[in-house]
């Protein structure tokens, strides 16, 4: 009898390869229940955006293999002590793209408690799931992991509301509509930021975008004159040069109320003139401000790594103690 995981992820795999073997949220339970009717003790599955993952306990792993229509090149797969070491890393958010990030959790929870409901899981995969999310408490309450956020976006958001402190009463500007501009209002909606603004020279695009966050569309013309009512302006232009600049944005916050403005600049090349930065209650951040703040957020996390693996250790030795203790009668359960 085999405790083991196979499956692929961001490092292992493009995400035109993800893609083809995600599993829809509202499936995941059917799949599990369909797995363990195809040959394995208990199953588990996993799908998120960035990994694809079958928790099983079986004799034989065929049946978890077969899931898995991808070269195999994407692939890895962790046996007993790998495997428990493997969930324990995912779900403290140690093997995600960002590290330490919380959201994976919540995921993995979803995924098992799917699963238990379909009846897919038994007491292996019942105890291993407990103790890993026993094991993410205990790293997130003694170590700074999950501390300063390592995306621009959500890097953007946290100035925001050091300086705002709370987001539901103020007006984001977002002008152009690049990927990196929509991820960062996405997050500023997220945390629960009030009326959103889309401007764009692609009107079409401006709409659609408004529509998907619950915002409103403004003509790229009119963005002057929502500046009294605006609060935070994500830029992210095609624009060859500055198109806030110190001349335009002065007379500009004459007819505002004194609070602070917040730029967000994500264009390159530059959308804000970096004078901006010197009126008065402006904070203008850069991509580069943005990612360097990012970068020192991952360097400080990625000194906690050696204090979470310790605290996963302990988890790992109480697990594999109870599986090895209770491995004859279960494979006696699970012999055909």
């Amino acid at each position: 009898m085999n405790l083991v995981v196979i499956g692929l992820n961001h490092r292992t795999a493009p995400v035109e390869v993800r893609e083809r073997v995600a599993v829809p949220r509202g499936r995941w339970g059917a799949v599990s229940a369909e797995l363990r009717k195809a040959g394995l003790y208990e199953a588990v599955v996993v799908s998120t955006c960035n990994r694809v993952e079958v928790y099983g306990v079986a004799g034989e792993v065929a049946a978890a293999r077969r899931f898995f229509s991808v070269p195999p090149q994407h692939l890895y797969e962790w046996r007993d002590q790998d495997c428990v070491r493997h969930l324990c890393e995912v779900v403290c958010g140690l093997d995600s793209m960002v590290l330490g990030e919380t959201e994976v959790l919540g995921q993995v929870k979803q995924a098992y408690e799917a699963a238990q409901t379909a009846g897919a899981t038994g007491p292996v995969l019942n105890r291993l799931f407990q103790k890993a999310f026993a094991a993410a408490k205990h790293v997130r309450s003694r170590t700074a992991i999950a501390r300063g956020s390592t995306s621009v976006g959500n890097v953007a958001v946290d100035l925001a509301e050091k300086i705002f402190r709370n987001l539901a009463a103020r007006t984001v500007m977002v002008v152009g509509t690049g990927e990196i501009s929509e991820a960062t209002a996405r997050a500023l909606r997220s945390r629960g930021a009030g009326t959103i603004l889309v401007c764009s020279r692609a009107q079409g695009r401006a709409v659609e975008f408004a529509a998907q966050i619950g915002g409103r569309a403004i003509s790229y013309e009119d963005w002057p004159a929502q500046f009294p009512i605006v609060d935070i302006v994500i830029t992210a232009t095609g624009a060859p040069h500055p198109v806030i600049t110190t001349e335009k944005l002065r007379p500009l916050l004459r007819h505002r109320p004194a609070r602070p403005l917040f730029l967000i600049d994500i264009a390159v090349p530059r959308n804000v003139e970096p004078s901006c930065g010197e009126l008065e209650d402006v904070f203008l951040y850069d991509l580069d401000d943005l990612q360097q703040i990012a970068q020192d957020n991952r360097a400080a996390r990625e000194r906690e790594l050696d204090a979470c693996r310790e605290l996963i250790d302990g988890h790992l030795v109480r697990y594999l103690r109870w599986f090895a203790a209770h491995r004859p009668s279960l494979e006696q359960r699970y012999q055909p």
